[in-house]
């Protein structure tokens, strides 16, 4: 990209010019003000360098929202926002514009997959348009995955998607905000949960602990990491608010997914969940 932008952009400008997304055919770019004059000649730059982008997006603004969408521009090709985008042997359709999706989960997807065990009951109380869920379906023998979202949107291509990769017969896709979806269908019933939105880790996680087995299970949390103690707040928050529903936490592992902002991480822990209760 430097280098088919060289003489367009000045050497400031080049440097201000940082990462990308492409996702199926489209790309995604987050250009500061300084370069907003240069957008549409970054866009043909990178359509140049990408032969198989057909569309370049910039993000206006951040995401947000009660369906953690954003605002998208076209700066080069077609005026489009939905795209395919393969993963892991999977297809996956979604509209950029309206629901979230994020390429660079993809190693995270995979990894929580392959730690499905045979038989596995799993609830994702924030599916999306199922990548988490259908990767598990693909990757691992789960007996069931209940896949839920409260975006409409995001619900259809949901439902497409299971259909696309065929493991409608294991994944159940539920349109509906997950706490009420727990307490009035799925309480009790999982072996595993994914927490994927940190933004709603603490928010959620008493529902995460509803939607366990009452024996335990595990909890797959995503949250925010500040240096220099990434994961301790988060596992003391996880332990202190399990212990008051009556379970007992044990750490299984930690890591940092990408930074997220300067001296922030995006963090998951793996959580083993038990109960404490005398039987």
């Amino acid at each position: 990209m430097r280098e088919a932008l060289k003489g367009q952009l000045s050497d400031d400008e080049l440097r201000q010019f940082r990462a990308f997304d492409v996702i199926g055919d489209i790309a995604v770019v987050k250009l500061p003000e300084k370069l907003l004059s240069k957008k549409h000649l970054i866009g043909q730059a990178l359509m140049q360098v990408h032969r198989h982008v057909r569309t370049v997006l910039n993000q206006t603004a951040p995401v947000r929202g009660e369906f953690r969408t954003r605002e998208l521009e076209v700066i080069a090709g077609e005026p489009r926002t939905e795209t395919v985008y393969h993963e892991g042997g999977c297809i996956f359709k979604v509209d950029l514009a309206k629901a979230y999706f994020s390429p660079r989960l993809a190693t995270e997807r995979l990894r929580v997959a392959k730690l499905v065990r045979l038989g596995e009951v799993v609830t994702n109380l924030f599916a999306g348009v199922g990548s988490y869920s259908i990767i598990i379906a693909r990757h691992s023998k789960a007996a069931r995955v209940y896949s839920i979202d409260k975006n409409p949107a995001a619900f259809e291509y949901m439902r497409e998607n299971i259909r696309i990769n065929k493991v409608g017969d294991r994944v159940v896709p539920i349109l509906g905000d997950a706490r009420e979806v727990v307490e009035k269908r799925f309480a009790r019933k999982a072996d595993r949960v994914l927490m994927p939105l940190p933004e709603l880790a603490h928010d959620f996680f008493d529902v995460a602990l509803e939607a366990l087995k009452p024996s335990g299970g595990i909890v797959h949390l995503y949250d925010f990491g500040q240096e220099p103690d990434v994961f301790g707040p988060s596992f003391e928050f996880a332990r202190s608010a399990a212990a008051q529903k009556g379970f007992k936490v044990d750490l299984l592992g930690a890591r940092k997914i990408r930074s997220y902002a300067t001296r922030c991480h995006h963090v998951v822990l793996d959580l083993a969940l038990s109960s404490s209760r005398k039987i």
